[in-house]
């Protein structure tokens, strides 16, 4: 059972841990492990070429230059991102990932060895464009990940924030690479 308790975690790991360009990502201090300062996900800005969000409060800052239409597009996107995985399609969950920023060979194989030993349920909530330009923008939500080992039935559950950046390519929106933080979990 520890051992699908691991594989259901690497899962995880798989699926949240998109292809991010190493240059997005921010580094914790090597010595203290905390979070060097500006790269903390409520403390810091959205920057030009870095992936992020502002909070005023407990509120994330919407963009308000996102068009109506591209709006609409991106939310269906992202609906259609997470409903794919949610059942179990691997196929369409393949469709709505960017080739750029994606190798789909790969993703289909780690997505296939998750769906063979585990189900996954993926919830999210408070879903907002935080960055647009033109072909590309940033969507922020939580999100509440499920898995449930097929054989014993035993749910492991992650929940956290998540930014998914969207690319349009050839006309649609793509998810061009994820970038998750978890959210400590409740002691009772």
């Amino acid at each position: 059972m520890k051992k699908k308790l691991a594989v259901a975690s690497m899962a995880l790991v798989l699926v949240l841990g998109a292809c991010g360009n190493a240059d997005e990502t921010n580094q914790n201090n090597p010595e203290t492990g905390e979070p060097a300062p500006g790269s903390g996900a409520i403390d810091h800005g959205v920057d030009e070429n870095k992936v992020g969000f502002s909070m005023s409060g407990d509120k994330v800052e919407e963009a308000t230059d996102v068009p109506k239409e591209d709006k609409e597009e991106i939310l269906a996107a992202f609906d259609n991102y997470i409903e794919t995985l949610n059942n179990q399609d691997v196929e369409g969950y393949l469709t709505t990932l960017s080739t750029k920023g994606y190798d789909l060979e790969e993703e289909r194989q780690a997505t296939e060895e998750m769906l063979e030993n585990s189900t996954m349920k993926r919830e999210t909530d408070h879903e907002t464009i935080v960055k647009y330009s033109g072909d590309s923008a940033q969507l922020f939500s939580t999100l509440k990940t499920t898995f449930t080992d097929i054989e014993t039935e035993v749910e492991n559950t992650h929940e956290g924030r998540q930014v998914t950046v969207f690319n349009k390519e050839d006309g649609a929106w793509k998810v061009f690479s994820i970038h998750f933080i978890g959210d400590e979990p409740v002691k009772e």
